[in-house]
């Protein structure tokens, strides 16, 4: 574990970049393990999770309720208890370790560098407080702005999310906004510091189809204008496809594939990422095909497998050779990318093209 770090080096300005080295991913996360000490045992809710984001990307995580994904990235902002959570593994933002650092550092990176858009508004945010103050609050404390400073700043953000009468409406209380008006408040409240690198959990869930476009395609124009980095986390394919330049898959805490977008969602090759794919409607598909769940349920994660964490629920375990198997041996993921699936990748191509292909039409 890295020792503690109280910030930039003497005379850097807060948020200044760390010492990064040339070429070195912008985000860097290696074998990232996060485990909750509960009365029953150890929960392993993220096992050895390993990613890298550059800046002005968008890497979208996807996986079902319980895979992993939000726990991941509460722990880039160092959101977890530590009197109940163990994190171990490397987290390297603009080249400094965040992993071990101290609370007050992490306090002057959260809405400054990086910020989180969290899944519920509703509870996010603060009922006793006008929506104005709460988007300020952030501005305030980072860049010492006063009063007025900051207010000027909320109804900047305001306008810019697409929210009418801004000068008006910041004065408004969170009940007084829809859904979909919450739901930008709160990326004008994480974009108000112009962070580095933003975390949008489940941004869209709630929300009708309408607003959801309307709430990525502003995602989409302000990483344009800001620069940021993005981590998308949803169980939503349609949304990685509109937003993502990459794609993660995980299950049980881990990354079982990782790729391009057009080639994860068009040319998949893992049984995991297959099964979310069958069981996704098509517009413009038969109305009388029924949809093809993935059979059985996850895996407890306080006693993970050792082997292939997906093997007891995947229709191919039969296929491998060898005698380790699937359920005796846990598969990695080759250099970061590709699928972490004992099946040959001769294997994969003709039971994606012969068997799940077919549905996916």
């Amino acid at each position: 574990m890295t020792p503690p770090s109280e910030g930039p080096a003497p005379g850097a300005p807060e948020g200044a970049p760390g010492a990064a080295a040339a070429g070195a991913p912008f985000l860097s996360v290696r074998d990232l393990r996060v485990g909750f000490t509960t009365e029953d045992g150890v929960v392993k809710a993220v096992d050895g999770l390993s990613f890298d984001l550059e800046r002005g990307r968008t890497l979208g995580i996807v996986g079902e309720s319980g895979s992993g994904k939000s726990v991941a990235n509460q722990t880039i902002l160092g959101l977890h208890d530590p009197r109940h959570t163990t994190v171990s593994g490397e987290i390297h933002l603009d080249g400094e370790e965040l992993t071990g650092a101290s609370e007050r550092r992490l306090e002057r990176l959260r809405g400054n560098k990086v910020a989180m858009i969290f899944q519920d508004p509703l509870t996010a945010l603060s009922p006793y407080y006008t929506v104005g103050r709460q988007i300020a609050e952030p501005f305030r404390k980072h860049r010492g702005a006063s009063r007025r400073e900051a207010r000027e700043r909320a109804v900047e953000m305001l306008e810019k999310v697409g929210i009418p009468s801004p000068a008006r409406r910041v004065d408004d209380y969170p009940h007084q906004f829809s859904g979909g008006m919450r739901q930008r408040v709160m990326i004008a409240m994480a974009l108000i510091c112009d962070p580095d690198l933003l975390i949008a959990d489940e941004p869209t869930t709630a929300l009708d189809v309408t607003v959801q476009a309307q709430i990525l395609d502003l995602l989409l124009d302000l990483q344009q204008e800001f620069g940021s980095a993005i981590i998308m986390i949803t169980h939503d394919l349609g949304v990685v496809a509109q937003v993502s330049d990459e794609v993660l898959v995980m299950y049980a805490g881990r990354a079982v594939e990782r790729g391009g977008v057009q080639d994860v969602l068009r040319r998949p090759q893992h049984p995991y990422t297959w099964g979310l794919l069958a069981a996704m409607p098509r517009l413009g598909g038969d109305v009388d095909r029924e949809l093809v769940p993935i059979t059985g349920t996850p895996p407890s994660l306080l006693n993970p497998p050792a082997g292939c964490p997906f093997a007891p629920r995947c229709d191919f375990p039969g296929e491998v050779a060898g005698p380790a198997g699937c359920e005796a041996d846990r598969p990695a993921l080759p250099g970061g990318h590709g699928a972490a699936c004992h099946l040959t990748a001769e294997q994969r191509r003709t039971f994606f093209a012969e068997r799940i292909q077919p549905r996916l039409r």
